[in-house]
């Protein structure tokens, strides 16, 4: 009588408990043109000139950012700026490096308008590395600083430096930055209730200051 070794289950006897204890799903087919849910910060409704910077910041740590190709024509930047309801784009190479920024401001501004009369170019020909600013001239605000700033301390600081938007970085123990944030005059005048304008310093940031 041949004698037998010892048993070994198969991957088929390994499976037949999950038999009486589990389910089977039921799978469906992905609907044409299915977005994907994005994480959302929830920014206070409502600021003043005195409310903490960090209440009008959008981060980057709790929201995604959005990223294009230097590469891609402006027409579809624009695209992807309005289809992702944002203002600013980061410009990344292939290894995910942040090159360069362009803004909503650039592609429909005077910017744009200035380089297609300069360079005798159509807009459908443009890219954006043709319009955007480059990583080297890209100003920003350190994360120490902002997160025991003021709102007003922004609004001040954004009109002195002429622009609708600043990039937050912070620093890891080597002292290398990585964005960790971004500020829009825009996102800030909605919580604050009024419209703060770049190009008036004195001004509108009195207007402000009486506002709040």
């Amino acid at each position: 009588m041949p004698t037998t070794g010892p048993f070994r289950p198969t991957a088929k006897d390994h499976w037949r408990p999950l038999v009486s204890q589990y389910r089977v799903l039921t799978p469906g087919a992905l609907d044409a043109g299915v977005g994907f849910q994005r994480p959302s910060q929830n920014l206070s409704d409502q600021v003043t000139l005195d409310s903490p910077a960090m209440d009008v910041m959008t981060d980057l740590s709790q929201v995604s950012t959005e990223t294009v190709s230097a590469n891609v024509p402006v027409d579809d930047a624009e695209e992807k700026m309005i289809a992702s309801g944002v203002r600013l784009l980061f410009v990344t190479n292939p290894l995910n490096q942040v090159i360069g920024i362009v803004t909503s401001r650039d592609l429909s501004g005077e910017r744009i308008l200035r380089f297609i009369n300069d360079s005798n170019s159509a807009r459908g020909d443009l890219i954006v590395r043709d319009i955007m600013t480059p990583q080297h001239k890209v100003e920003v605000l350190e994360m120490g600083d902002v997160a025991i700033a003021r709102v007003g301390d922004l609004v001040l600081t954004l009109k002195r430096m002429g622009r609708q938007h600043a990039v937050v970085v912070d620093r890891n123990r080597g002292g290398e930055q990585t964005i960790r944030g971004l500020l829009s005059t825009t996102q800030i005048g909605r919580q604050l209730g009024e419209s703060i304008d770049t190009t008036d310093v004195a001004g509108s940031f009195a207007n402000l200051a009486h506002a709040g």
